[in-house]
């Protein structure tokens, strides 16, 4: 599946009141979801047959604790922009296993820069610099998986 036509799928989610859509084209398909990461979304339980007596409710669950906030070490602010994933895939720092990365946490990047690539449905798509700046730190280790939106590479 073309990645145009993915990203236009997207559009078509964020634009509307669907919360997920899912396609297929012959053996490929693709399922795009609005659903936070953690978020509270869970399935409808499942329906109860005629006659059958009703379960009771069960106790709503507690809201978990506040998380504490980050202190001062444990872990660093960036002053930039991250760049974000444009899409669910693989994060690549460079074009071939073993070949030189890209770009190196301290290098000047131009806009239009090729900084990564995001692996997707056996595609490499190159990630470009939306800004002139210099490449402050990645966000995500070589190889990793990321997510839609996921924060890549941060650009000062």
């Amino acid at each position: 599946m073309d990645i145009r036509k993915v990203k236009k799928l997207i559009e078509l989610l964020e634009e509307s009141n669907i919360s997920e859509i899912e396609i297929q084209e012959g053996e490929e398909s693709v399922r795009i979801s609005r659903h936070p990461q953690g978020g509270s979304w869970q399935p409808a339980p499942a329906a109860q047959p005629w006659g059958a007596p009703a379960a009771p409710a069960a106790a709503p669950a507690q809201a978990p604790a506040e998380a504490p906030a980050p202190s001062a070490d444990s872990s660093p602010s960036y002053q930039g922009q991250a760049v974000v994933s444009p899409m669910v895939g693989t994060f690549y720092r460079s074009p071939a296993p073993g070949a030189k990365p890209f770009v190196e946490v301290g290098a000047s990047v131009r806009k239009g820069d090729t900084i990564c690539i995001v692996e997707a449905m056996k595609m490499m798509n190159q990630i470009e610099a939306d800004r002139d700046g210099v490449i402050e730190a990645f966000m995500v280790e070589d190889g990793e998986p990321v997510e839609f939106d996921q924060p890549l590479v941060v650009i000062s």
